[in-house]
């Protein structure tokens, strides 16, 4: 408390909160609170009727940006005004939630890397399920489609995964035209087309592997995005770290303030306390 009481002494004007760390931490928020905007404007733009959306919740890409942007609208929300208004409340908010966010990132890696198999069996479980919905979004159709010509697979472990589709299976009673086929994106095709013949893959699960193997990419998406995964492990780390580095200099920006806020607060109560004291 000495401390204090000589800066009361010498400088009433003097505060502990510092305008640098209080507007970097401002700004910090704005600009993500800016991002979470755009994310919410694009995930509402891009949703579909509420039963669809449900119907394929897990991989909606829609819902998925709608998810993210709410949580960062919150989240920042509380450090924009936090930092603004030197509300200890919502800078505690802000830096509880930017904390588990992390840990849940950096348990989520860990989780992954040592129960690979595991995560394994629950991205197959995604791709499975994001293939059954193939039709009912076509925000999930587009990301399929892109998956699929750019890791030039077909299905989750090989082309026949498409039978799980109601459009795309092979059972008798399948009336539609696309029947035991596989989406174009599946096909083998040359960079010097200028049109794509979307029905190549027509009628191509009722083909052997070997014969299908002329026509379309046989391997599944899951080994070809395993192997992606481990040609690019310092790309992958990376981007980790630089979506870790932004959440610890707000938790650490968001400490640093709100320590200096409670030092303000205890100056304030020395003034207030020994205002009158006729030694100042």
């Amino acid at each position: 408390m000495g401390k204090r009481a000589a800066l009361a002494t010498y400088d009433k004007e003097f505060s502990f909160v510092s305008p640098v760390v209080k507007y970097l931490l401002f700004l910090f928020n704005l600009i993500f609170w800016m991002i979470s905007l755009v994310l919410m404007s694009v995930g509402i733009y891009a949703m579909k009727h509420a039963e669809a959306a449900m119907a394929c919740l897990a991989v909606d890409p829609a819902i998925l940006l709608l998810i993210v942007g709410v949580l960062m609208f919150f989240i920042t929300f509380c450090g924009c005004v936090g930092s603004l208004r030197e509300n200890i409340c919502l800078l505690q908010t802000f830096c509880i939630f930017l904390t588990i966010i992390f840990l849940l990132q950096l348990a989520t890696g860990v989780l992954g890397f040592v129960f690979s198999d595991k995560a394994r069996n629950k991205v197959s479980e995604i791709i499975n399920n994001a293939i059954v919905h193939y039709r009912d979004d076509i925000d999930l159709q587009n990301l399929i489609d892109f998956g699929q010509k750019e890791f030039s697979c077909c299905g989750g472990v090989t082309y026949t995964d498409w039978s799980q589709n109601m459009y795309f299976n092979c059972t008798t009673d399948n009336r539609s035209r696309e029947r035991c086929s596989v989406p174009f994106s599946c096909c083998l095709l040359s960079k010097d087309e200028a049109v794509i013949n979307t029905m190549c893959g027509q009628g191509i699960q009722e083909l052997p592997y070997l014969q299908a193997g002329a026509f379309i990419h046989t391997n599944g998406c899951i080994d070809k995005l395993v192997n992606w995964i481990h040609s690019n492990l310092f790309m992958l780390g990376g981007i980790a770290l630089g979506l870790a580095i932004p959440q610890l200099v707000g938790i650490l920006l968001s400490q640093i303030l709100i320590n200096q806020i409670k030092d303000q607060i205890e100056l304030q109560n020395y003034n207030l306390q020994h205002r009158t004291d006729p030694w100042q």
